[in-house]
């Protein structure tokens, strides 16, 4: 079996300061929706909604 991992990076920005705080893997072929994720942003200094960027 083995093979290609089928993952690429994406970019994940807060919702409210639109820092780009995160990266992450994501397999593109199994979810074909843009990821969103609450998360903690440094600069806001609380949980927010992160979500993918392009």
């Amino acid at each position: 079996m083995g093979g290609k991992i089928m993952a690429d990076k994406v970019i994940l920005t807060c919702t409210e300061c639109l820092s780009r705080n995160y990266v992450t893997e994501k397999n593109k072929k199994t979810h074909l929706q843009r990821l969103e994720i609450k998360k903690y942003c440094p600069k806001c200094k609380k949980h927010t909604l992160h979500k993918e960027t392009k």
